[in-house]
């Protein structure tokens, strides 16, 4: 088992996912565009500007994906001190706080036309301004601390206080009235998104993800190189 938390096997394995991934990514990611710019139809209400869903909603997703995460890779490492996660983490984070930036950028581009504001301190919206926070200082923990062991317990810290704020972000819409609107996608109920919609919002979802996805198993192999460049010069 402990075979397949090596490092250099990771690096091994890493590599050849890359070179799929590469070859798969763009032509999803144009196929999702197309469903959701031409394909797709206009909403009776919002009208073209229901359009920028299919990127706000799984930028969103995938910023608490990834926090979700790294708070597991973080406590991980704290508790057994597995360099893999350390590395998985840093090449996670700056990928989650990315999606965390456009998400927020895209609900205030959708904010005026539907709610006639680009920000109001809402629940989700203010929560999620806080998730943004809870990545900067998470970086930061790992960025300007050299000691490894202060490292851990800063971000393993940080990820228990961040998951709190998952939960929030999650249930803001019920615990509180806000101007966001409750959650139209489950799994454990009937979607109230019309299947034309939802079509595209998945397939943008799992072209977001891929790239995600080869982003971060480029930068581990970054940080994969970067560790051991350190190594040999100690």
């Amino acid at each position: 088992m402990f075979k397949y938390l090596n490092p250099s096997y990771i690096f091994t394995i890493t590599g050849k996912i890359l070179n799929v991934l590469k070859f798969i990514v763009t032509p999803i990611i144009i196929i999702g565009v197309i469903f959701s710019v031409f394909v797709s139809p206009i909403d009776y209400i919002q009208g073209d500007a229901v359009r920028i869903m299919y990127i706000h909603v799984p930028s969103a997703w995938i910023s608490l994906i990834c926090f979700a995460a790294i708070s597991f890779l973080a406590i991980l490492n704290f508790l057994f001190k597995i360099k893999s996660a350390t590395l998985f983490y840093k090449s996670l984070a700056p990928i989650g706080l990315t999606f965390c930036f456009i998400a927020i950028f895209t609900g205030a581009l959708w904010g005026q036309p539907t709610w006639g504001t680009w920000w109001a301190w809402d629940a989700r919206l203010t929560s999620m301004l806080i998730l943004s926070f809870f990545y900067i200082i998470f970086i930061c923990g790992y960025k300007l601390t050299s000691n490894s062991e202060r490292s851990a317990k800063i971000c393993s810290f940080i990820s228990v206080l961040g998951l709190i704020n998952l939960i929030i972000i999650k249930y803001s819409v019920s615990w509180w009235p806000t101007l966001h609107q409750p959650s139209s996608i489950s799994l454990f109920r009937e979607s109230t998104v019309h299947l034309s919609m939802l079509i595209p919002l998945i397939i943008m979802l799992f072209a977001l993800l891929l790239y995600s996805a080869l982003i971060f198993l480029m930068k581990y192999r970054i940080e994969t190189i970067r560790v051991k460049k350190k190594s040999l010069k100690d």
